[in-house]
């Protein structure tokens, strides 16, 4: 599998003894206990990888199969880290003049143009009537909502309001869906929103809708468009909507933590078949090494290898704050469901990032941008420092320890030639 060259933590201007006690870390506080199943570490600077580890089991004894080790090439899903990749995605149709962060969304989905605001109501949600008693957007829903989650759309897991019940009642995420993504896009119109778009941010499924605007407006199948455009190019080459027969042996199991601390494996989607409906949002597997290079492609503002996805003003933009009024998340949010603290963080297109270095209470640099899957995955890219950052495990729910903050503060302790 393609690779980055490797290089000494001291060449690199990191301390070895630093990056060495992460990894009794992980071991310590998370492996040998049994909170995760395993734990793999990739850490690059200047393009170089200078620390990975690799601990664990992929597959834990004592089930119905035999336990099968953590290796550097276990292929693990990585959810919500789809999202970067389908944003990079629509954003090379952006800077090919196909379409602009301003369009309303129903220039391609003409079903939306009538969406309301939530108010009352609901079929067969707790409290409502036959139907939704809704009142109209302040503004029409925006390319730029979609990528900065302030749509107006939900995820059912947030079980905070009737319109996230409906989502649940009515399945309304692609892996529960059984057609294609414009059967998902067509469930989403029956549905109102939660807020006027552009007002609050609410993680949700946006991203899944511009899988499918990737699709309609480049004419390519979403997962073809990922694979031709972006996957295949970088060398990314586990990574993919599902797990050929020739990789199967290497992936992962996924486990769920019950209330005992015991890990069980979760139930559902095998990731063993292709699907009728990819995820944008969530529907990736793919290995610690690809998802390095394309953090790498990222950090080097949007090349890697001479293959490039963006121009660099595009990635700068993408990773500048855009929620609403320039505020943090902590502010605006509807649904913080994660153990990551919001403060001193803003949102961008598709990814996180670092807007007060201060407010967030953990060492780091502004402009720092990240995200992270369900299964407790997270990377991150530091542009000031240079630093690619990508963590493996699967274990849901992400919320249950704090290791990505911990892992932020163990790595960029182990900084000790700064260009901050």
């Amino acid at each position: 599998m393609p690779t980055l060259p490797t290089a000494s933590p001291a060449s690199q201007g990191l301390c070895a003894e630093r990056l060495a006690r992460i990894d009794r870390f992980l071991h310590e506080r998370y492996v040998a206990p049994g909170r995760l199943p395993h734990a793999q570490l990739l850490v690059a600077r200047h393009g170089q990888i200078v620390h990975q580890s690799v601990m664990g089991h992929a597959v834990l004894p004592g089930g119905e199969v035999p336990g099968r080790a953590m290796t550097e090439d276990t292929i693990v899903r990585i959810y919500s880290m789809t999202k970067p990749i389908t944003s990079v995605a629509f954003m090379m149709l952006v800077e090919e003049g196909r379409v602009a962060l301003d369009d309303p969304v129903h220039r391609f989905i003409p079903s939306w143009r009538g969406l309301g605001v939530y108010q009352a109501g609901g079929a067969g949600v707790p409290g409502g009537g036959g139907g939704w008693v809704t009142r109209p957007t302040a503004a029409p829903m925006r390319m730029i909502d979609l990528l900065r989650h302030t749509a107006g759309l939900s995820y059912g897991f947030h079980q905070r309001t009737s319109v996230d019940a409906a989502y649940r009642k009515a399945r309304l995420e692609p892996f529960e869906q059984q057609g294609g993504l414009q059967d998902f896009v067509d469930a989403l119109a029956t549905v109102p929103l939660e807020f006027s778009p552009g007002t609050a941010y609410n993680y949700s499924v946006a991203t899944d809708v511009l899988g499918y605007l990737v699709e309609q407006i480049s004419g390519l199948a979403f997962a073809d468009f990922l694979q031709q455009r972006i996957l295949g190019p970088l060398g990314m080459v586990d990574t993919a909507f599902h797990v050929s027969d020739e990789q199967a042996h290497r992936l992962a199991e996924c486990y769920l933590a019950g209330a005992d601390g015991r890990l069980a494996v979760l139930p559902g989607r095998s990731f063993r078949e292709p699907t009728r409906c990819p995820s944008g949002g969530g529907g990736l597997v793919g290995t610690a090494a690809d998802y390095l290079r394309f953090c790498e492609c990222l950090r080097r503002g949007g090349e890697l290898d001479g293959v490039r996805l963006l121009g660099p003003k595009t990635l700068a933009l993408m990773t500048s704050n855009h929620l609403p009024g320039g505020a943090d998340l902590a502010d605006v949010s509807l649904s913080l469901f994660t153990e990551a603290p919001y403060r001193g963080v803003g949102f961008g297109l598709g990814f996180a990032m670092t807007t007060d270095v201060a407010r967030t209470g953990i060492a780091g640099s502004l402009g720092e941008y990240w995200w992270g899957g369900a299964a407790s995955t997270a990377f991150w890219v530091d542009p000031v420092e240079d630093l690619s950052v990508v963590f493996m495990t699967q274990l849901m729910p992400s919320s249950l320890y704090p290791i990505r903050r911990e892992l932020r503060t163990l790595v960029n302790a182990a900084v000790v030639d700064s260009a901050a």
